[in-house]
């Protein structure tokens, strides 16, 4: 689990860092501006990295799904070696997809406004200021983001269902809770991060006003990887355990 909460960390910190800078700037100086190669490729770092999240969230409840339902096998199950493949696969598809979804709008026809009324370059702003039809587009991001979406969706409900199966079957109130407290962080973040997903791309954009959007966007970009560090450390004892070791350290020396 340490493991992939490494590769999630990795993810975040590429998102932070290719939005967050541009975004201040934008912010402190009432707009800005963006060639339209680096309008692409923040749009391409940002797409790896969120769909390789989608893949690595997927994995994520399936390493909880063998250490609570099958635990005297997780060890010789989640090796290395296999958390490493399967990890190495997130990151392959995630750079594949993104790779298509960046190529198809780089090549449309952009004649018209070139004003983004956004904080960063996401696709469907980007999509608004093209004087081609987006259809291509459109419809490629669909038939690759459903299934994107729909197949980790599934495969974590089905992992979190047996999980839930099998707590409930554990006597103790202590077990079930020490149980529970395995997954709970995982299951926050993920149903975070897929609603704001969800509510950007895939509902019509009919739905959601502009303002609507541009803070949707936000919370799975920004603030999403901004708080899986503070769900991860703050329910796990090792972490708060070592954090309040330091501030008795730090405490006593002052004294």
């Amino acid at each position: 689990m340490y493991f992939f909460i490494s590769q999630l960390s990795i993810s975040d910190i590429l998102v932070i860092t290719n939005i967050v800078p541009n975004m201040l700037h934008i912010l402190l100086n009432n707009g800005g501006t963006i060639t339209f190669a680096n309008c692409v490729t923040q749009w391409y770092f940002i797409c790896a990295s969120e769909t390789f999240e989608c893949f690595l969230f997927k994995v994520m409840s399936y390493d909880r799904y063998v250490a609570i339902c099958n635990p005297l096998h997780y060890t010789s199950v989640m090796t290395i070696s296999f958390s490493s493949k399967l990890s190495a696969m997130c990151w392959l598809l995630g750079i594949f997809v993104s790779f298509i979804v960046t190529v198809t709008p780089s090549e449309l026809n952009f004649c018209g406004p070139n004003t983004i009324d956004h904080l960063f370059c996401d696709l469907v702003p980007l999509l608004e200021l093209s004087c081609s039809d987006p259809f291509i587009v459109h419809l490629e991001v669909y038939i690759m983001g459903t299934p994107i979406v729909i197949i980790p969706t599934t495969i974590i409900v089905v992992s979190y269902t047996n999980i839930v199966t099998t707590v409930l079957r554990i006597p103790s109130t202590t077990g079930r809770q020490k149980a529970f407290s395995t997954c709970s962080s995982h299951l926050i973040v993920v149903s975070m991060y897929y609603w704001t997903m969800f509510s950007v791309y895939i509902l019509p954009t009919k739905v959601l006003t502009l303002s609507m959007s541009k803070i949707l966007s936000l919370l799975y970009t920004v603030f999403t990887p901004f708080i899986n560090p503070i769900i991860y450390s703050l329910r796990n004892k090792d972490i708060k355990k070592a954090v309040q070791e330091t501030f008795y350290k730090h405490i006593i020396n002052v004294n």
